[in-house]
């Protein structure tokens, strides 16, 4: 072995204990949430996850090749 090697260990174990204390903080921040009903959980998930770029880009573009001509509905209803 190097006599590098013990200090290195001792740098990682000393790395350790300083994100220990940052995971644990972590956890506890990240405690279990309860939803009363679907509708809410996917709320609170649309509000705290940012969509991809790319993935907004093609939603829009999806959504656009399907919708129909901008016209009413009593329009629509007489076709």
């Amino acid at each position: 072995m190097t006599p590098h090697h013990p200090h290195s260990k001792l740098q990682h174990v000393a790395q350790e204990q300083l994100v220990s204390p940052q995971l644990l903080e972590e956890q506890q921040q990240q405690q279990t949430l309860e939803f009363a009903t679907a509708e809410e959980m996917i709320r609170y998930d649309a509000a705290n996850v940012a969509v991809p770029p790319a993935v907004t880009e093609r939603l829009q573009k999806s959504v656009s090749a399907e919708a129909p001509a901008a016209r009413s509905w009593w329009q629509r209803w007489l076709d």
